[in-house]
């Protein structure tokens, strides 16, 4: 596979693995041992850029990536997360130096690593100064338990604030043809910073395969049921852009899913985008997107057929979608 580079110097696989769902928000937790298996395919498929956090799970996660990339941790890039805590049931934000560094000490024994390759901010924490969760950063890395700094959902000028103190090598965000908010202004800003873009959710959860539809029934630990973008209602009216995707597929003789990821990888040569699956199949469908090449004919095409669609339902609930620095 081809590789990209975010920032100055974390060269990645041009696609990496999302692997969230394998244990956290989607169901139950998948096999372990099938899991551990299709992160060795993963690996086999030339993918390097494996993306985790504390939170999942919480711990588990970064358990599973740990323990089944150990032996392959020369040639993988791992990414986590800090700064989201679980109380009572509710997600908040914990960015405070001392819990900064109490989570990079418990990934790095989850891991099973010595240092982690990309740390992100999963969420800002509008309670601690974010130059003081960069200054921490810093240190961390001074100290070899941290190669570059990331952050997750920030806004841009949160993101300048950040840089400033500690250059942010990578910012994670959801992008993709039916979440196009970072167009706005975010991806003109990494541009001018020299800062990778990391697109998470890149096939809409799921949705942009064409293999969930008005009918399609979640397991009832699966988040996506509080979402409203996946009422029925809403995933009847976002078919279109289904059917956008399944058109230029044919054509292309590719599948929906691989078109949606081959448009973010046309879209700028330092996005990388990071689909989860926890199937093999859908494994090397996805690695099958980056050979895929769109042309400018292409990309035209679906940009304009997509801008006829009116998605439909917000991507998060609002209680979420406030976390977020979009």
């Amino acid at each position: 596979m081809k590789t990209r580079k975010l920032g100055k110097h974390l060269e990645v696989s041009a696609l990496g693995l999302g692997c969230m769902g394998m244990s956290h928000a989607y169901g139950p937790a998948h096999d372990k041992k099938e899991m551990t298996e299709l992160l060795h395919k993963a690996v086999d498929m030339g993918v390097t850029f494996f993306d985790t956090a504390e939170l999942y799970g919480p711990f588990v996660n970064e358990e599973l990536v740990g323990e089944a990339l150990k032996p392959l941790r020369a040639k993988v890039v791992i990414a986590t997360k800090f700064g989201i805590k679980m109380e009572n049931g509710q997600q908040l934000a914990d960015s405070r130096p001392e819990k900064i560094r109490a989570s990079v000490d418990g990934s790095l024994k989850r891991l099973q690593t010595d240092f982690i390759d990309l740390y992100y901010q999963h969420r800002v924490d509008p309670q601690v100064p974010i130059e003081d969760v960069a200054g921490t950063i810093k240190d961390l890395i001074k100290e070899g338990k941290i190669k570059h700094f990331g952050m997750s959902e920030a806004g841009v000028k949160t993101i300048r604030r950040a840089h400033a103190v500690q250059p942010v090598t990578a910012v994670q965000s959801e992008y993709s043809l039916w979440w196009r908010r970072p167009e706005e202004e975010l991806i003109a800003a990494l541009e001018e910073l020299g800062i990778g873009l990391v697109t998470y959710s890149p096939l809409g959860r799921g949705f942009l395969t064409g293999k969930i539809d008005a009918a399609t029934k979640f397991d009832k630990n699966d988040f996506r049921n509080i979402i409203p973008r996946f009422t029925g209602e809403a995933r009847k009216a976002n078919m279109a852009l289904v059917e956008l995707l399944k058109g230029i597929a044919d054509k292309k003789h590719a599948t929906p899913a691989q078109i949606a990821l081959a448009w973010l990888l046309a879209q700028k040569p330092w996005i990388v985008p990071i689909p989860g699956t926890t199937k093999l199949s859908r494994l090397e469908e996805n690695v099958g997107a980056a050979a895929l090449e769109l042309g400018a004919a292409d990309i035209k095409e679906i940009n304009d057929a997509a801008e006829k669609i009116e998605i439909q339902g917000a991507r998060y609930p609002e209680a979420l979608e406030k976390r977020t620095g979009l």
